[in-house]
C-alpha cells in the first residue's frame, strides 16, 4: 500500500518538474511581458487623466478640476456655450478624417476583440478615438473616462500581440492585463481592475489569465500612486454604518429601482442615437458636424446647470456626503442621463462607468432622504443609501456586479457597508439584465448585429464561414455539380462570405446534407459553383470551436 502511494506521488512530482522545466520559462516569460505591458497601459491611463485635467483647467480657467463645475458658474454664459461646440467640432472632424464609420471606439469594441479577433482592435481608429475623447471630457462633454483608457489600453496589447504575432488564447490574455492595469491606474483600484478585465473583457476567470492580468494590474497601480499618490476617489463622512438589520429591505428595494434606473439610462443613450441619426439623415449633415451639434446642445444646458459637465465627480462626492437635498438629487440625476444621451448621441468620446456612478449615487441619496423621513427610528445613514445606489446603477449597466462592488469598495475606501451595497448590486444587475441585452456594451454590440450576449454557442457561429470548411469541386468527396446547380436554382446557397450563422438555419429548414457555395449571386449573372457545406462538416467546425473556447476557459 505504501509503495503504491510512494510510486504515484513520484509520478505526480516527475510529472510537475516536466511542466516546470518545459513550461516554467516560458510562462516567467510571460508574466515579464504581462508587467511590462502594465506598466505602459497604466501610464497612458494616467497620461489620459493628466491630459483630460489639463484641457479643462486649461479651458475653463481653473486650477481645481475637482470643483470645476462650482468655479463654471461664474463663467461668462457664451464661454460655457463656445466650448463644447468647438470641442465637439474638433471631435468630428478628427473621427471623420481618422475612422471609417465616424464612430469612437470604447469598451464594446475591445469586447469584440476579446471574443472575435484573437485579442485584437482598430490601432488607427483606437488612437484617433482616444484623441476624441480627451477633446469631449476636457471641452465639457458629459461622459467618463474609462471607456477610452480601457480602449487605448487594448491599441497598446494589440500592436505587442501583433509584435509577438500572439495566438488567439496569448492575444486575449494580453488584452486582459492591459485592460486591467488601465482601469487600475485610472482609478487606484487594483483588484477591481484585474476583475474587471476577467469579468466584463474576457468574461471567464480562467486560471492561467489570473495570474498575468494580476501583475498587470499592480503595475498599474503602483504607476498610478506614484504619480497621482495613494488617495481614495472620493471621501464619505463617518457615519456610513448599517443602522439595523431590519434596514435590509429597503436596500433590496432600493437595488430594483436601481436596476429600473439603469435600464432607463440605457435605453435613453441608444434612443437618442437612433433620433441623432435619424435627424442627420434628414438634414444631410456631414457627419463631422453632429459632435458640434450635440456640444452646442450640451453648452446650453450647461448654462443653467454646469452640473454636468465633464465627469461630473463634484456631484458624485456631494451625493455621497449627503449634500444635496432631495430635489437637487432627482434633477440633477435627470439632467446627466439626458447629458449623457445627448453626448452618445452626438458621437462624441467618453466611457459610461463615470455618468453612471454619478446617477447612481443620486438616485441613492434621493431614495435614502425618503427611506429614513419614513422610518427614521429605523435607519442608518443616508449616505450609505447614496453609496449602494452608486454601486447598484453602475453594476447593472456595465454588467459586472463583481468588480463593480470593488470598484466601489476601492474608490471611496469604505470596507464596512459590504452588505447593503452587494444586495443593492445583486438585485439591481439581475433586474436590468433581463431588461437589456445584460449590459450597456453587450447592447451596443447586439444592435450592431453582434451577439455576444447569448454566449459563445450563438457568437462562434458568426466566426466559421463557408470557404474556411466547404469542400471545393475539386475535392474528391465534392457534391455533384448537377444536384448543386439544382439547388441554387431553387433558391437554397450560400455565398464565400457567409458563415455558419446564415448557413445552420438554412441546414434547420432544408434537411439538406450539403448546400452549394457560389461566387456571385444569380441575379448578377450565372454563379459560379465553388464547391459545397456539408453538415457534417459544420458541426464538426461548430463543435471544435466549442471544445476550443471551454478548453481556453477552464484551463
Amino acid at each position: 500500500m505504501l509503495a503504491a502511494i510512494w510510486r504515484q506521488q513520484r509520478a505526480l512530482l516527475s510529472e510537475a518538474w516536466f511542466i516546470l522545466r518545459r513550461k516554467g520559462p516560458s510562462q516567467i516569460q510571460f508574466w515579464f511581458i504581462a508587467l511590462v505591458l502594465g506598466g505602459a497601459a497604466g501610464s497612458a491611463a494616467v497620461l489620459f487623466r493628466l491630459g483630460v485635467d489639463r484641457l479643462q483647467a486649461t479651458l475653463y480657467g481653473t486650477d481645481d478640476i475637482r470643483h470645476l463645475h462650482s468655479y463654471a458658474e461664474s463663467l461668462p454664459w457664451y464661454l460655457i456655450l463656445l466650448i463644447p461646440i468647438l470641442g465637439g467640432l474638433l471631435v468630428g472632424l478628427i473621427l471623420h478624417r481618422f475612422t471609417p464609420d465616424g464612430r469612437v471606439r470604447s469598451v464594446a469594441d475591445v469586447i469584440e476583440g476579446a471574443a472575435l479577433n484573437e485579442g485584437r482592435v482598430e490601432i488607427r481608429a483606437g488612437l484617433a478615438s482616444a484623441a476624441a475623447s480627451l477633446i469631449t471630457l476636457g471641452s465639457g462633454g458629459s461622459t467618463g473616462r474609462e471607456g477610452p483608457v480601457v480602449h487605448l489600453a487594448a491599441v497598446i496589447s494589440s500592436k505587442i500581440s501583433a509584435l509577438i504575432r500572439a495566438d488567439g488564447i496569448t492575444g486575449r490574455d494580453l488584452l486582459g492585463c492591459a485592460v486591467a492595469a488601465a482601469v487600475s491606474a485610472s482609478f487606484n483600484a487594483p483588484i477591481a481592475g484585474a476583475l474587471f478585465a476577467l469579468e466584463v473583457i474576457l468574461r471567464h476567470f480562467a486560471v492561467h489569465a489570473f495570474a498575468p492580468i494580476v501583475i498587470a494590474s499592480v503595475a498599474g497601480t503602483v504607476i498610478s500612486r506614484l504619480t497621482l499618490g495613494d488617495v481614495t476617489e472620493f471621501t464619505l463622512g463617518r457615519e456610513s454604518a448599517l443602522g439595523f438589520y431590519a434596514e435590509l429591505p429597503a436596500y433590496l428595494m432600493l437595488g430594483l429601482i436601481c436596476g429600473l434606473v439603469a435600464v432607463v439610462f440605457i435605453r435613453a443613450a441608444f434612443w437618442a442615437d437612433d433620433q441623432g441619426t435619424r435627424v442627420q439623415n434628414l438634414l444631410r449633415l456631414p457627419r463631422f458636424l453632429r459632435p458640434a451639434i450635440a456640444g452646442a446642445l450640451l453648452g446650453g444646458l450647461a448654462i443653467f446647470f454646469p452640473h454636468i459637465i465633464g465627469v461630473g465627480y463634484e456631484t458624485t462626492s456631494a451625493a455621497l456626503t449627503g449634500q444635496l437635498v432631495l430635489h437637487e438629487a432627482i434633477i440633477f440625476a435627470i439632467l446627466k442621463t439626458v447629458a449623457v444621451a445627448i453626448t452618445v448621441a452626438g458621437r462624441m468620446g467618453g466611457g459610461v462607468f463615470s455618468p453612471s456612478l454619478m446617477i447612481g449615487a443620486l438616485t441613492g441619496l434621493a431614495f435614502g432622504l425618503i427611506a429614513t423621513a419614513i422610518l427614521p427610528e429605523m435607519s442608518g445613514s443616508v449616505t450609505l443609501y447614496a453609496l449602494a445606489g452608486m454601486g447598484a446603477v453602475a453594476a447593472a449597466v456595465l454588467g459586472a456586479p463583481i468588480s463593480t462592488t470593488l470598484i466601489v469598495f476601492e474608490l471611496t475606501g469604505d470596507w464596512q457597508t459590504g452588505l447593503a451595497v452587494m444586495v443593492s448590486v445583486s438585485l439591481s444587475t439581475a433586474l436590468a439584465s433581463r431588461l437589456v441585452d445584460r449590459s450597456f456594451f453587450l447592447t451596443q454590440l447586439e444592435r450592431r448585429n453582434i451577439h455576444l450576449a447569448a454566449g459563445p454557442q450563438a457568437y462562434l457561429l458568426a466566426m466559421v464561414g463557408a470557404g474556411r470548411i466547404m469542400r471545393p469541386m475539386t475535392d474528391p468527396r465534392a457534391a455533384p455539380a448537377d444536384a448543386l446547380l439544382a439547388q441554387v436554382a431553387e433558391g437554397v446557397f450560400v455565398t464565400l462570405e457567409d458563415t455558419l450563422e446564415t448557413i445552420m438555419p438554412i441546414f434547420e429548414k432544408t434537411e439538406a446534407d450539403y448546400i452549394p457555395v457560389i461566387k456571385e449571386n444569380p441575379q448578377d449573372g450565372p454563379p459560379a459553383l465553388e464547391g459545397a457545406v456539408f453538415h457534417i462538416d459544420a458541426l464538426k467546425a461548430y463543435t471544435r470551436a466549442m471544445a476550443d473556447t471551454a478548453a481556453e476557459e477552464h484551463s
